[in-house]
């Protein structure tokens, strides 16, 4: 028997291994939640299956995401950034993670966790998609445009509406899968598995 996946997800082997073991998955940890919003920011303008062949160039590179010590990044740690290959070379884009890490700080200071922010906004319930193509699913929502607002008020960088919407997918705020692929009933099952609950 066939195992049904979404289109999106038959490209390569990278974006087959995230598909079936991250995308969609609610995400509650600091760290990964950050991880994610940075390759988000980082994807503006890029595929998403180049961002999976660099992360974990770009894990390497921005102290495995260590949000801490990001916001305290130098103006030389910028400059050494941009002259690594192996790595989005983006000015813009390599600030905004700076500039992203401090707001990410602020954001914990105030709401008590980035993940308790977050997921306030869809009252701590992944929202299920219902969707029979690909082709279905939007790039934006009204979600992702009130979040984008919100996150560019806290000053978050690169995190427009259609950003903030492909980091919802990540994060499991909203599961994207169609109905159709296998990984559409298991996330569901997943998000209320007290393990994915920290």
């Amino acid at each position: 028997m066939t195992v049904q996946r979404c289109d999106w997800a038959l490209g390569n082997d990278l974006e087959l291994e995230y598909h079936d073991h991250e995308w969609g998955v609610p995400e509650h940890r600091e760290r990964e939640l950050f991880e994610l919003l940075i390759l988000e920011s980082m994807q503006a303008g890029l595929s998403w299956s180049l961002i999976l062949q660099k992360r974990p160039f770009l894990r390497d590179a921005f102290d495995a995401f260590n949000y801490e010590t990001i916001a305290g990044y130098s103006e030389a740690k910028v400059d050494s950034l941009l002259s690594n290959p192996t790595i989005i070379r983006n000015h813009l884009k390599i600030k905004a993670a700076v500039t992203n890490a401090q707001a990410f700080i602020r954001v914990q200071n105030e709401a008590g966790s980035f993940d308790q922010y977050l997921w306030s906004f869809v009252d701590n319930k992944p929202v299920r998609g219902n969707w029979m193509s690909v082709e279905e699913v939007p790039s934006t929502s009204p979600l992702s445009e009130t979040i984008s607002q919100d996150f560019r008020k806290r000053g978050f960088k690169f995190v427009g509406p259609t950003t903030v919407y492909s980091f919802l997918q990540a994060t499991g705020v909203l599961n994207d899968h169609i109905n159709s692929c296998f990984r559409f009933t298991e996330v569901n099952a997943s998000a209320s598995n007290p393990k994915f609950a920290n």
